[in-house]
């Protein structure tokens, strides 16, 4: 990876009025104020079957995951927007996870995740915010190479919290997200210069 750092955004939802992507955008403006270039997609540009070790046997990475993990290798940080499904990770998220965790001959099967830093966020109509998916992102994220720093922010209420501008509406909200943001730059552009 040359040049200088950056950061991908994504959220794990494909719904068209996704909280998850609204709050992504919202993270990648205030990674861009901090300081970094911010690449940000929709999972919903790279659709993929659901991972299948047969499927890949017989025909190899899909077209999308090969360009996901172009991505993902090609960016010092993540800033990733989970929702909550039933308590975890969104189905989407997961199967992205894995297809990208796949091998290509000559590469380790995680690579496109070693000495990756990433910050977690969630928005849910709920009180919690989507707090309880992020501890299997967490714990997935970590199990796979990647550094996940501590601050996050799990925005409850998110049907509410967002203006017509497409921004957190509460001053509280925004200093919340741009905390997480800043450590996020702060912690990517110290292992960046290493």
């Amino acid at each position: 990876m040359n040049g200088q750092a950056k950061i991908l955004a994504l959220a794990g939802s494909a719904r068209r009025d996704s909280l998850n992507q609204a709050l992504v955008v919202a993270g990648a403006r205030a990674v861009e104020q901090a300081g970094l270039a911010c690449t940000l997609i929709a999972l919903r540009d790279y659709p993929l079957p659901i991972y299948d070790g047969d499927l890949e046997a017989d025909e190899g990475l899909p077209a999308n995951a090969i360009e996901l993990k172009q991505l993902i290798s090609s960016h010092h940080g993540l800033l990733i927007a989970s929702p909550e499904y039933n308590s975890s990770i969104s189905p989407l998220l997961k199967n992205v996870i894995d297809w990208v965790s796949r091998s290509e001959p000559g590469a380790p099967d995680i690579s496109p995740y070693q000495h990756k830093v990433a910050a977690l966020l969630s928005a849910s109509p709920g009180r919690l915010g989507g707090l309880r998916g992020l501890v299997t992102v967490r714990s997935i994220l970590g199990n796979i190479g990647v550094t996940v720093i501590p601050e996050q922010l799990a925005l409850g209420q998110a049907h509410d919290a967002f203006d017509a501008q497409g921004e957190l509406a509460n001053d509280a909200d925004r200093g919340r997200l741009r905390g997480v943001a800043e450590s996020l730059v702060r912690t990517v552009s110290r292992l960046a210069a290493d």
